[in-house]
């Protein structure tokens, strides 16, 4: 079962407009929210981004939290590991213009699926060159060019594509990124450049509440092929150990013991999540 504009019902029975402004120009975002033991995880966290990526393209939530909470309960399945995924478009205008139409009703769609279980033997990643829009911080629809990065790393027998600008480590086609650079774990700061992920804010987090130096700046590429780990970080994907940098191991080839205390530590907050 989904959700689409007030109405539950099964997936293959939903329609959307031809003119929805979500299918001719891209013009929506969305949202990702795990959950576990039937309890979304950080919901105020997600919901206050999705706030924000609304705003960022001059458009107003369509739902409260209380109103989203019930949509969500609707659909979550069990206590399997899970999670949400809404988008709302600008909705469907009566014809297409590039012009911010008024008085449009949004299209808001949400659905439930499994999260696929995470690899703990780690994954190889490349680096490609980020050729994306300059508003990363929105989680915007758009998503063409990710797409496309992302699909170079398949291609070249990776997971992950990992964006460099101005020879800068940015974040992945689909996640954040963290080194491990003489002891210290490190991640780009949040701009413009990058999605504010809301597993990066909570690594960093469990990191400091833990006493693990960490810290937000620039990282060059050349740093980053020198390090002691490599973690991809998301919400389907949690952290996510890279043991091959561009064909290149990264550190010995094998996770990191940062990496292990960390994986620890964040299963340690979804079992609190499971059981409060």
């Amino acid at each position: 079962m989904i959700y689409l504009n007030g109405s539950y019902m099964p997936v293959e029975e939903a329609k959307v407009s031809v003119l929805d402004r979500g299918f001719l120009f891209g013009d929506g975002v969305y949202e990702v929210i795990p959950v576990y033991g039937g309890r979304p995880f950080r919901l105020g966290e997600h919901l206050r981004r999705l706030d924000d990526s609304l705003r960022g393209i001059r458009m107003e939530s369509p739902l409260d939290d209380v109103q989203w909470l019930e949509v969500f309960r609707q659909l979550i399945d069990g206590t399997h590991d899970q999670y949400l995924y809404l988008q709302i478009t600008r909705g469907a205008a009566p014809k297409r213009d590039h012009a911010i139409p008024v008085g449009v009703k949004p299209t808001v769609f949400v659905m439930c699926s499994p999260i696929s279980p995470i690899p703990p033997e780690g994954v190889a990643a490349v680096t490609v060159p980020d050729i994306r829009w300059q508003w990363c911080h929105i989680k915007a629809i758009t998503l063409l060019s990710n797409v496309l990065l992302r699909q170079e790393a398949l291609d070249r027998g990776a997971i992950e594509g990992i964006l460099i600008r101005d020879g800068r480590v940015i974040e992945g086609a689909a996640s954040n990124v963290f080194a491990v650079l003489g002891g210290v774990l490190t991640t780009p700061p949040k701009s413009h450049e990058l999605l504010p992920g809301i597993t990066r804010d909570l690594v960093l987090e469990l990191a400091r509440a833990n006493r693990i130096p960490c810290e937000e700046r620039q990282m060059t590429l050349a740093e980053v092929r020198q390090a002691d780990e490599l973690w991809l970080t998301s919400s389907t994907r949690e952290i996510l150990p890279v043991i091959r940098l561009d064909e290149m191991p990264v550190g010995n080839g094998e996770p990191g013991p940062l990496w292990a205390r960390l994986h620890q530590l964040y299963q340690t907050y979804k079992q609190h999540l499971r059981n409060p």
